[in-house]
């Protein structure tokens, strides 16, 4: 079958699980990125030929139809001519934009949601509390525990909400850290659900004892220069850098060397939350203990005091700690990232993430067609 993944924009760097979807399901996939007025096909320079677009202005021009509509014809055109069977849609915001355009497709349509869409305060209210796709959607796809209870609260039937777990790259599977330094990495946006500031505030603590660790934070966003003056003011700039956006392959190499991987979620002033964090999989995955907060999804795939240390949004003392314990027990370190790699193999690996939403993919089109 041919399957049509909708996303809001063409793969930002922190969006890898939209390039995993499109790389690792068995069938032909359309990529379709971009608003209803700005939509482009990846690959293509056009939705559909000259002749076609022609005709749909003409028609516009003599019925007197509104260039939405005009944009409506020339997407459903293009799905009409690639055959496709069913639509994956990233993102619930995306799904409410799109909705007038998915219900005319006539498509099985399988909505994944992802963090901020079920959980920033505004988004929520401004989609209605989502119940348009709730019934528009034949499958509504979560990343967390916590996100489906949200989902369910604002009235998302059980029977159509499925849970599963991003993978990680397999490629992270074959990484075996050697904890050869006292080093701490942590990864992704500088935004207010990722707190950056309350890491560097618990590193503090571990720079006073340890003056020959480090941590290194990769990554970009609003809270970047905040987080770099904070340093100075510590006074700690010899033992914390920052490397702006890095490629996976970098990321995999500062697992290797590292001692854990850190970051500080919590649920931001609007409501923001993440999914499940897709580098916290990479790093368990790789070998390496995970110094993290009871958040989202984060204690669904991270066991505390087995796999990683967890401790309660906003509790810098109790981070720092855990911390420390990795510096002073490699052992330890050790023994709960060997653990973390079982687990994620175990329950939450690449693959069986990729079956889990293939067979729901053909599970919804075989009922559609009955």
């Amino acid at each position: 079958m041919n399957i049509a993944i909708f996303t809001p924009s063409q793969n930002p760097y922190s969006e890898t699980f939209i390039q995993a979807h499109k790389n690792y399901l068995n069938d032909t996939v359309f990529y379709y990125y971009g608003g209803l007025g700005q939509m482009k096909l990846e690959g293509q320079t056009k939705l559909v030929s000259k002749a076609t677009y022609l005709g749909y202005r003409i028609r516009r021009k003599l019925h007197g139809y509104s260039y939405s509509h005009l944009n409506e014809q020339v997407i459903l055109a293009s799905l009409k001519i690639n055959k496709i069977a069913v639509i994956l849609v990233e993102y619930g915001t995306h799904a409410f934009n799109l909705q007038a355009l998915l219900k005319k497709s006539g498509l099985p349509i399988v909505v994944h949601f992802h963090g901020y869409d079920a959980s920033v305060h505004d988004v929520v209210k401004a989609c209605h509390s989502h119940q348009t796709i709730f019934s528009l959607a034949s499958k509504i796809m979560v990343v967390s525990l916590k996100m489906k209870q949200m989902l369910l609260a604002l009235g998302c039937p059980e029977d159509k909400l499925v849970y599963n777990v991003y993978g990680p790259k397999p490629e992270f599977e074959l990484l075996k850290p050697n904890f050869s330094k006292k080093q701490f990495i942590g990864i992704g946006r500088f935004t207010d659900k990722k707190a950056p500031y309350y890491t560097i505030m618990a590193f503090k603590a571990v720079a006073n004892k340890h003056p020959d660790a480090q941590l290194l934070l990769a990554g970009d966003g609003v809270l970047l220069n905040m987080c770099r003056n904070l340093v100075k003011h510590f006074g700690i700039e010899n033992q914390i850098q920052f490397l702006g956006v890095i490629t996976p392959e970098a990321y995999q190499k500062l697992l290797v060397e590292s001692l854990a991987f850190v970051q500080h979620s919590i649920t931001a002033g609007n409501g923001d939350m993440e999914g499940t964090p897709l580098a916290v999989l990479e790093a368990s995955v790789a070998g390496l203990p995970v110094i993290s907060t009871y958040h989202a999804g984060i204690p669904d795939v991270i066991k505390h005091g087995e796999t990683g240390l967890l401790c309660a949004e906003h509790d810098v003392k109790v981070m720092a700690k855990h911390m420390l314990q990795v510096l002073d027990d490699v052992a330890y370190a050790r023994q709960l990232g060997a653990a973390g790699k079982i687990h994620i193999l175990d329950h939450f690996s690449m693959q069986r993430h990729i079956e889990a939403l293939q067979d729901i993919l053909e599970q919804v089109v075989k009922d559609y067609r009955l």
